[in-house]
This record gives C-alpha cells, structure tokens and sequence, in this order.
C-alpha cells in the first residue's frame, strides 16, 4: 500500500483555494472577529454579502444574501467593509511563494491557483508530499488557511479542493479518479454551467458516471473543443494544461453599481466620467490606446448602451466621456439605472507616431498625464482628478474577477 501511495504519478495537479479567503483576512487582522460570524460588503454602506466567515455560513448566511436578512438569522452578525488593496496584498504574496515550488502556475483568481508538479516529485518527492508543501507554506506567507486538491488533472483537484473545506487536504490518484467522480452531478465541476448542464440532462446524463454513455462526438458537434474537454473532465481525465502565460487583454473595463433607481442625470455623469478615468489610466499603465468602447447603464430591463469609436486610438479620459455622454443623448430616455459601465474593445500597444493634425495638443495631453499618473500611483488613486469626481461615489473599489498580481489584470 505505502509503495502504491509513493509510486511517481505521470502527471500531478494542485489546486490551492483560499478559505473565505477576504474574511478570513479580516479575522487574521483584527483578533476579536475570530470565531464571530462577519461578512464582508463593498463598503460600510454595502448591503450585499460578497462573502463570509464559516461561522457565518454555519448559521445558514451566504454569499449574496442581504445584510438585513442575515441580521435577521444572526443579530451579532458583524458587517465588515471590504479591504480589497489588503486582500491583493495578500494573495500576491501567496502567489509568490507558490511560484518559488514551481514556475508552472496558474493564477486562477486572486484566492486559487494550479500548479503543475509532476517535475517536482524527484526534488520534493510523492504528490502527497508536494501538495502538503503547497498548504504549509501557503498558510505561513498569508497567516490565513487554505484548502488543497491533488490529483492527476485540474477539474479532479478542484473538486477535491472542495470536498475537504474548510482546513482540508484531498488528495485522488489519476486512476482512482473516474471511480470517485461517477456519482458527483455534473454541474459540480467547474466549467459546466446551467445551460450545459440542462443540454446533458436531456440526453440522461445527470452525473459523470453517465457521460460514458454519450458518444464524445455528439458534445463536440454541439460545443467544439469545450465539449471534448467537458466529455473527459467527468471521467477525470481533464485534457486542459496549467496555462501559465496570461493572454493579451481583450478588452479593459471598469464598472459600479448606483443607487438603485437612479435619474438623476448630473448623478450619472459623474459616475461615467468616474469608469471613464479609471479606463484611462489603466489604458496608459500599460501602454496601451483603444479607439472602441461600450458605454452601458443598466436599468431594471437590461442593458442600455451602445459600442462607440473615437477618430484614433485614446488613452485620454475625456474623450471617452465625450463617447459616455453620446450615449446618453441617444440611447438614455430617463429611466431608473442601477449600474454603469465603460469598456475599451480593443486594447492595443501605442503607436510611437504622433497625430499629424493637433500634435502640439497631443504633445502636451500625454505630458499632463504622465504627471497626473506619477502623482496618484504614488499618493493614491485620484489624488489628482477632475473637480466634478470630488462629488463620485464613496464605495470602495473591488477586485476584479480575473486580476493577477501582475501586468494589465492587477486591476482593482
């Protein structure tokens, strides 16, 4: 048995998954929380839980529920507000030491990251061996804990990271997989959502134990190589690599939620002008200019909004607000908006060549704001900003889904 345990896996994957990772931090810092039931909310006037502490949940609070009703459940219930520069912090020094066991890392949100060891096992010896390596050393760089999977691919460790939270360690040999997979339902797996899941359903497969019923080749006419993957992800076979390069942007966006049932337009603006800044600035970090941009305000219906182009490509936030208050003119009738948005479609580098026509402006715009970004990144965001956004909301920022401790995604 001991010989079976240590026997070298062809191919090793680690998920390590932060616990309630944001409260977890805040009951690090602040040793009177410990064992109280917090929640963590984009700032003191938050009323949505984006997440919360184990004795939180044990009471039966969640993400996503009000405030209000978890007071109702637990009236000690402790409304904390968000430290997102903290929790980044954090997690880049997380991602740091998992980078000093291994190069092959992927940063899958700013509280979980794959790694690739099967090259580890003659330095560091058996899987088992590593992925407690991974938790011991985690738990020592952040003070806070983690869960952690081991298996032969990354949807069998991400599940088994699951099973075993909070504090847990599963561990499920590559040929053990398909036998521990085939009563788990499909949509437990990351990657196969609703609509997948319903699509499998009505072909009977409800559980991975089904999917050897159903011909590859059908999912793969129906959703390409996602399907493929998803035929092999429920017989713990996962194709999928530890994908280490983050690709170019696509596209780079700021968002913030209003007051619900806002009309006020002055309102409105200021918090365009506001995404408009931030997009800019993020723009210019990185060298990047856009000349396509999706303006939105979501209202009780969906979406209103529209995709505008400027002449050249712009790093410069008032030409996008120019594009903001476009849309306004054409696509805004008044009605109540909870939530704008403002994206670049097509982030690229900067070109070297200067405009031919307006040169002297273009000369002395990026001069202005090479000195307004040196003086806010080192005094803070917006120390220097137009006049109207003293008036912007005071919320906190948020980490983005897809940040990274480095390059364009180390967005907040």
């Amino acid at each position: 048995m001991t010989a079976l345990k240590d026997r070298r896996w062809r191919r090793v994957i680690i998920l390590m998954d932060m616990d309630a990772f944001f409260a977890s931090v805040e009951q690090r810092d602040h040793p009177e929380w410990r064992g109280q039931a917090i929640g963590i909310t984009n700032g003191q006037r938050g009323t949505c839980i984006i997440t919360c502490s184990y004795e939180a949940r044990a009471l039966g609070i969640k993400t996503g529920m009000r405030v209000r009703e978890a007071l109702q459940i637990c009236p000690d219930f402790i409304q904390v507000p968000a430290s997102p520069e903290r929790y980044a912090a954090v997690s880049t020094r997380i991602m740091h030491v998992l980078r000093t066991i291994t190069p092959d890392l992927e940063i899958f949100s700013v509280d979980e990251a794959f790694l690739d060891v099967t090259h580890c096992q003659r330095l560091y010896g058996s899987p088992e061996r590593i992925g407690r390596l991974v938790k011991t050393r985690v738990e020592t760089a952040s003070g806070v804990r983690c869960s952690v999977g081991v298996s032969g691919d990354k949807t069998t460790a991400k599940w088994a990271a699951k099973q075993g939270k909070p504090d847990g360690f599963v561990l499920i040999p590559p040929w053990e997989a398909r036998y521990r997979l085939r009563e788990v339902p499909v949509t437990e797996l990351c990657g196969i959502a609703d609509g997948v899941g319903r699509y499998l359903a009505e072909r009977g497969v409800f559980r991975c134990g089904d999917m050897a019923r159903l011909p590859i080749g059908e999912l793969g006419r129906r959703f390409g190589n996602q399907g493929r993957r998803i035929w092999y992800m429920c017989q713990g076979e996962d194709p999928e690599r530890v994908e280490t390069r983050v690709a170019p942007p696509k596209s780079i966006g700021h968002g913030k939620v209003m007051p619900p049932d806002t009309r006020d337009l002055e309102t409105i603006q200021i918090f365009l002008l506001h995404m408009s800044e931030k997009v800019a600035a993020r723009l210019r970090r990185h060298e990047l200019q856009a000349s396509r941009f999706f303006v939105g305000l979501r209202a009780g219906w969906g979406w209103i909004g529209a995709k505008r182009a400027t002449p050249l490509p712009t790093s410069d936030g008032r030409r996008i607000m120019a594009l903001c208050r476009e849309t306004l003119r054409e696509q805004w009738q008044g009605e109540g908006v909870s939530q704008v948005q403002v994206t670049a479609l097509d982030p690229r580098p900067v070109c070297e060549q200067l405009e031919l026509f307006g040169m002297d402006e273009q000369v002395e715009s990026d001069a202005l704001h090479q000195v307004v970004d040196q003086t806010n990144e080192r005094y803070g965001e917006f120390a220097i900003a137009p006049a109207r956004l003293l008036k912007r909301s005071d919320m906190p920022n948020v980490i983005a889904p897809s940040w990274k401790p480095f390059g364009h995604r180390q967005s907040i």
